[in-house]
């Protein structure tokens, strides 16, 4: 038991907080990283569709993220980044949403990262543009649990916090900590990006 407790110590342990974030639906999915085994602590939807002003859903967005910053704890917060659409008004409403989630994160001193879509789907599938259900498919095969799929922005949420355990693990394991800036840096991360 002894041996058990020294072994569980020495596995370094964080909790990882997924945000998917939408302003009909917010997905959210907590994952604990326990040396390189990760499991789910929990996850779920924020439903927003009943709220009549979107003034009223960034608030129950920013007081949602508190209530599960307060709950789980968690050391870091990987979100996903808006993905550009034809809709202006769309985007505009989204990337206020993904800004409140980070402002509240921020508010609790939760260092944030940001995938973008495709990285995300990359990272779990090994496909950047797989279907939402593909997602979830490869979720519960690399967490070997069975996910309940009635809400796939909960699934999603749940991939952007793997992928960001994926993309750190990755990082320490090749010892690619650079820190490039700027449009260097961007394009390298972003290759489809550029037209």
């Amino acid at each position: 038991m002894i041996k058990n407790l020294e072994l569980t110590t020495k596995l370094k342990e964080k909790i990882i907080l997924g945000i998917d974030p939408g302003t009909r639906v917010m997905g959210y999915g907590l994952i604990l990283v326990r040396g390189n085994a990760i499991s789910v602590i929990q996850y779920g939807v924020l439903r927003l569709e009943k709220y009549a002003s979107h003034e009223l859903k960034l608030k129950k967005i920013f007081e949602r993220i508190i209530q599960l910053i307060d709950e789980y704890l968690p050391d870091e917060m990987a979100i996903e980044a808006p993905f550009y659409g034809v809709n202006v008004q769309s985007m505009l409403k989204l990337g206020r949403a993904q800004g409140v989630a980070m402002a509240a994160a921020l508010s609790k001193e939760i260092s944030i990262v940001e995938y973008l879509p495709k990285k995300v789907k990359q990272s779990v599938s090994g496909n950047g543009n797989a279907t939402k259900e593909q997602v979830a498919y490869m979720l519960e095969r690399l967490l070997n649990q069975k996910l309940e799929t009635q809400f796939l922005d909960a699934t999603d949420a749940l991939a952007v916090a793997v992928c960001h355990f994926m993309h750190a693990k990755t990082k320490a394991l090749t010892g690619n900590n650079s820190k490039k800036k700027g449009w260097d840096a961007f394009l390298g991360e972003n290759p489809e990006r550029i037209k």
